[in-house]
């Protein structure tokens, strides 16, 4: 066989592996990358770019239903156009897939769309879309092959046709009524965004509090908000059985006996490593228990001269910690031929998002993980009702809560439950990147009215337990 080889080949464009790849032909080394379906990778087809559409377009209908408290009226009974939101994720999702296609053929890299496997040492064989076969070696390969729903084994799901979160964004009508399976991130999201678009929402957790890695009195908050807005949540439910009947409904049996009915269901309990087919063991890279790449604190895989990054690495699986592993493989190529120092992923601080309504900003330690970890903590909570921008805005709920280090006054980690919360824990974490102590924030000057400015009063004896 003929074998095409390059400097780099990547296997997967995910966010670490195409911007490695631009990054790399611009500098005039000779680059292949391989797809095989998403032209950007799932943040911007399937995940964070068209679901934060909707869930803006989400939050806009819910504002308009209040306009009579911000002083307009004639926008009574606002609705949910279906195909309106549809036409508006499409227009962003297309628009940026362009976008990626211009920045991919105007980097230099060869651009391929096709099924890869590895077929020799670091040496994959790709089956292009537009006919033809190709074999591609690279001096180094790098694997960002992404993850996708995983499915649980539950009776009678694989038969019943449930909706994941890719496939939710198809819709063409909304069901009257949903079972959400699943309380973490997504489940969260999708629920949130549901009901207020004016869908039943029924959301199912089989753990004792939603979102499992936050402290319970932010569970607890988010779990009460949801209730307020409408949708059931049940608690310590798990499924047993799925069955969809001839008219569509879809009937949930728990472990207790208990049968939940809907017009359709999300399952949407985590994601699975994208890792089958492509030969990996036989090139000798090894997974996990999980199904998850092997990498050192590098990146490096069990194989020489083959890196993993993102989702299918075990990296957090959020776009920003991806780019991040492109900042580390970028730094350990050049630092093998003696051009800067190596990077590691090790004590990175990834901060995250979940965009409920109001938003859950978080960094660093949770309170329990803080205590876990055998630190003394004082904690500082207030509610958002004492932010000024909170009430310029019209949305109080929520609170604010920081773990602080009684020995250094370091802050170990926030939760900001709140407006902008997502915005606002980027101030958190640049201090805590800077090992500032909690009084610097605290002593600020920051601009009147922003939700930044509560920072100045979260630090505060007021707020702040002795």
């Amino acid at each position: 066989m003929d074998i095409e080889d390059v400097d780099l080949l990547v296997f997967g464009g995910g966010k670490a592996g195409k911007t490695l790849a631009m990054d790399l032909a611009r500098a005039g080394r000779t680059v292949a990358m391989v797809e095989r379906s998403m032209i950007g990778g799932t943040c911007i087809n399937v995940a964070c770019i068209p679901t934060k559409t909707l869930i803006n377009s989400g939050r806009v209908l819910a504002t308009i239903r209040r306009a009579a408290e911000f002083g307009i009226s004639g926008a009574e009974d606002p609705q949910m156009d279906l195909s309106l939101l549809r036409h508006r994720k499409e227009d962003v999702v297309d628009t940026m897939v362009r976008g990626q296609l211009s920045s991919f053929t105007g980097s230099g890299m060869d651009f391929i769309l096709g099924e890869a496997k590895f077929v020799g040492p670091r040496t994959v064989e790709v089956t292009v879309h537009d006919g033809g076969v190709r074999t591609l070696r690279g001096t180094d390969v790098v694997l960002n092959l992404g993850t996708e729903p995983l499915l649980p084994s539950i009776e009678g799901l694989a038969e019943s046709k449930v909706q994941t979160s890719n496939t939710l964004l198809e819709l063409e009508s909304l069901p009257a009524s949903i079972i959400v399976l699943g309380g973490g991130y997504v489940g969260c999201e999708f629920a949130d965004l549901l009901n207020t678009i004016g869908v039943r929402v029924t959301l199912v957790q089989g753990g004792g509090q939603l979102l499992a890695r936050e402290d319970a009195d932010v569970a607890s908050a988010i779990e009460q908000n949801f209730t307020d807005a409408g949708i059931t949540v049940r608690l310590g439910a798990r499924a047993h059985r799925i069955a969809r009947a001839a008219d569509g409904t879809v009937a949930l049996t728990l472990a207790s006996g208990e049968t939940l009915s809907a017009e359709d269901i999300l399952v949407a309990v985590g994601r699975k490593p994208m890792t089958g087919g492509a030969n990996l063991e036989g090139a000798g890279v090894e997974l996990d228990d999980r199904g998850y790449i092997r990498v050192d604190d590098q990146l490096r895989t069990t194989t020489d001269g083959v890196w993993a990054a993102g989702d299918a690495a075990g990296t957090p699986q959020f776009t920003h910690a991806s780019y991040d592993d492109y900042r580390v493989l970028k730094a350990n190529l050049a630092a093998r031929t003696g051009a800067g120092q190596p990077r590691s992923t090790a004590g990175r601080l990834i901060p995250y998002s979940v965009f409920t309504t109001p938003e859950l900003g978080r960094v660093g330690l949770s309170e329990r993980q803080a205590r876990d970890a055998g630190y003394a903590v004082r904690i500082a909570k207030m509610p958002v009702t004492a932010v000024p921008r909170a009430r310029t805005v019209g949305h109080l709920e929520g609170f604010w809560k920081a773990v602080i280090d009684r020995e250094t006054n370091q802050i170990l980690g926030a939760a900001l439950l709140g407006t902008e919360a997502s915005e606002t824990i980027a101030v958190v974490q640049m201090a805590m990147l800077a090992g500032m102590e909690y009084t610097a924030l605290r002593d600020a000057i920051i601009t009147h009215p922003t939700m930044a400015e509560g920072l100045t009063l979260l630090f505060t004896p007021a707020f702040l337990e002795d």
